[in-house]
């Protein structure tokens, strides 16, 4: 009887171990996901038209709390253009923007989404092409800081 006991205690300790360790980890990445820093400039290419060469495109980003503010810089005919976010938001490591251009008198707008993992984000662009919602994977990586 007594070494039954000493079995279940045993067990009983290993069991409340594994699960301090599992909460501690489960805790560390939820403190890695909220601590994901939008702030910075963040690039990507897009494959250009008609095989044309690839395009840059730059988003500079600032984060205040739960509140995104910045700007796309694309490159059109050889001319950079600037674009303010609007909708910016920041919920722990997922932001979410929205970006309005004009071309030729048409108002075009795009909603971006991401996941930000250390120094990159992945997630879709969303927008309404020939009457048809469409989505398109975009993924960045943050540029280092000029000194």
């Amino acid at each position: 009887m007594h070494s039954t006991q000493k079995v279940f205690s045993s067990l009983l300790k290993s069991g409340l171990c594994a699960v301090l360790a599992f909460g501690a980890f489960v805790q560390s990445q939820a403190a890695d996901a909220a601590k994901a820093d939008a702030t910075g400039t963040w690039s990507w290419t897009t494959p250009g038209r008609n095989g044309g060469p690839e395009r840059k495109t730059t988003l500079k980003l600032k984060a205040d709390g739960a509140k995104l503010t910045g700007e796309v810089i694309a490159m059109r005919r050889e001319e950079e253009v600037k674009t303010e976010i609007s909708k910016g938001e920041v919920k722990g490591n997922e932001i979410s923007f929205s970006v309005t251009r004009e071309f030729g008198g048409n108002s075009f707008s795009q909603k971006y989404t991401g996941k930000i993992t250390g120094d990159s984000i992945k997630g879709k662009i969303s927008f309404e092409r020939n009457g048809e919602s469409q989505d398109r994977d975009w993924e960045a990586k943050r540029e280092a800081a000029k000194k």
